[in-house]
């Protein structure tokens, strides 16, 4: 097997810290949006966790939504207790996890972020979350991935 990515090494070092067990899975056709991580591991679009960076007013928080929902912001924003919400920059995004979009773990982030959990993900047995990078995704059950997120499990998808 050939050595992971210092990004995924640093995701999967901190599944470990949490107590997780992954296998951190590499594509390298890319499993950047939500259809093509599902159609590269051979799931339902719904267990695909996207990783969301936004500000609610001045703090990022990341919210983890499943593949084919859209994220209503107002929700969001309710959830964090804000009112103002904006999605973050790339800049902002690589500052406050230590990853680049599209490579965002629901984990290991480089600062400590508040994370709200898409109610719909909790209907799987499974759900494949990015591991660093847009090409290393990791399966997790939905209940640990709120445990070891420290998410907080919101309805956060639009109507």
């Amino acid at each position: 097997m050939s050595e992971l990515h210092p990004n995924a090494r640093r995701v999967a070092d901190a599944a470990r810290d949490c107590g997780l067990v992954v296998e951190i899975r590499e594509f390298p056709e890319g499993t950047r949006t939500a259809t093509d991580a599902a159609r590269a591991i051979g799931v339902d679009v719904g267990q695909i966790v996207k990783s969301l960076v936004f500000a609610v007013e001045d703090e990022v928080v990341v919210a983890l939504v499943s593949g084919p929902n859209r994220l209503d912001e107002a929700r969001l924003a309710a959830a964090a207790g804000g009112s103002r919400v904006g999605k973050a920059d790339a800049g902002t995004v690589r500052a406050a996890t230590g990853y680049p979009i599209g490579g965002v773990p629901p984990i290991g982030h480089a600062t400590r972020l508040r994370t709200f959990v898409d109610a719909d993900l909790l209907g799987y047995d499974q759900v494949w979350a990015a591991a660093g990078t847009p090409r290393h995704v990791f399966g997790v059950e939905p209940h640990r991935l709120v445990e070891v997120s420290g998410g907080v499990v919101s309805d956060l998808a639009r109507d």
